[in-house]
């Protein structure tokens, strides 16, 4: 049982069951996952983009977005560079990066791309719909007793968290050097639920990624928790 990325479950959903109600999830920006362009958007066609140890799940986000709502063909390039290096990537040459987690917050932070595409929100622009980014599974073959209480914890522990935000971006602001003010306003932006609007925005994602044929085409299934 395990945290993993959206487009990982996807692919490997005939393995897995989804845990109800936990996702990583925004209805709206995301922060942590932006689009970092020296010009705008729509001029990006035939130029260079680089993807940070981007995950799966954020670059086919970013590659729908480009194909479908900004109508261009960047070019996409694979960097080995770490994420956190920002001046690695900034020495490399690109006309936009894709950068997600703490990175992405610190990089908001410096200013240094005068156009910043918060992905999050360019997806309910589109769509209406929240984004899903992670979602909690277990495999089929698992326990079934053992992962109803691994989820009950994992409930208790959201619980916990989102009634002490502002000691967790206290923490978070000590161990990344990002500003409190940004990691309080991430922590308490971020959507940890998963409703069925969230159902809906995950299975529109799906769809647009099976019919590239980046995912199998396939239903969602949860774990039985009653």
């Amino acid at each position: 049982m395990s945290v993993i990325s959206a487009v990982e479950y996807a692919r490997h959903a005939k393995d897995l069951l989804l845990l109800p109600d936990l996702a990583i999830s925004c209805d709206g920006p995301v922060r942590s996952v932006a689009l970092f362009s020296k010009q705008p958007v729509e001029q990006l066609g035939d130029r260079t983009v680089l993807l940070s140890a981007s995950s799966r799940t954020s670059v086919g986000l970013l590659e729908l977005l480009c194909k479908d709502v900004w109508k261009i063909r960047p070019k996409f390039a694979q960097v080995r560079a770490e994420a956190q290096d920002l001046d690695a990537l900034a020495a490399l040459p690109h006309e936009a990066v894709l950068v997600i987690g703490d990175a992405a917050l610190a990089l908001a932070a410096r200013g240094t791309y005068p156009h910043r595409y918060d992905l999050g929100t360019e997806w309910k622009q589109w769509t209406g719909l929240p984004f899903v980014f992670a979602v909690w599974a277990a495999r089929r073959s698992a326990d079934p007793g053992a992962v109803r209480r691994g989820h009950e914890a994992l409930l208790a522990s959201r619980a916990w968290g989102l009634a002490h935000l502002e000691l967790l971006a206290e923490d978070a602001a000590g161990a990344t050097g990002v500003s409190l003010v940004a990691c309080r306003e991430y922590l308490a932006g971020l959507d940890y639920a998963f409703t069925y609007k969230h159902l809906a925005g995950l299975t529109d994602f799906f769809r647009r990624l099976a019919a590239e044929g980046i995912v199998p085409d396939g239903s969602l299934q949860f774990l039985q928790v009653a």
